[in-house]
């Protein structure tokens, strides 16, 4: 590799790697081509320093197949302590004339939907479980499948 390429490669790493200087922890999980009503998705998150907050995110990566306006979650918190933190939550995913929210150039999008803001932990191990609550109107029972949805993660930023 010439010493030009070697640079030029070097300033393309530095740049990725620095455009994210808040990230914690950032995975996702394949939920395949839907995502079941009865599939949790589960993250086992990292220590974290107790003296600093931060900002909790549920990422959601989602296609054209997505046939609602919004998308109802429940997320659970497990703390150190065993003690564990339920939600209910609704995120809008499109807009008014049925097109998707979210980044992406192709019919596939990304959401970065806000969990919990300026949060603190005590020490232990935490561990975050999503399950979709999606209901179609009038009906009890939740969507079975729910088409659409691809990949389901969990981002944790630092607050500097």
């Amino acid at each position: 590799m010439s010493l030009k390429s070697s640079f030029l490669y070097y300033l393309v790493l530095n740049a990725l790697i620095s455009c994210d200087k808040k990230r914690v922890f950032d995975e996702y999980k394949t939920v395949g081509n839907g995502w079941n009503k009865d599939s949790i998705v589960s993250f086992d998150l990292p220590a974290l320093d107790i003296k600093k907050q931060y900002n909790l995110f549920i990422n959601i990566r989602d296609n054209n197949d997505y046939p609602f306006n919004n998308l109802f979650l429940i997320v659970n918190m497990e703390q150190p302590d065993k003690r564990t933190i339920v939600d209910t939550l609704e995120y809008q995913m499109a807009n008014p004339d049925g097109s998707l929210l979210g980044d992406g150039f192709t019919d596939v999008k990304d959401n970065k939907l806000v969990y919990k803001e300026r949060i603190k932990f005590t020490s232990g191990t935490y561990k975050i479980h999503i399950k979709e609550a999606v209901r179609q109107t009038g009906k009890v029972s939740g969507v079975v499948k729910l088409e659409g949805i691809t990949d389901v993660g969990f981002r944790i930023e630092k607050i500097e």
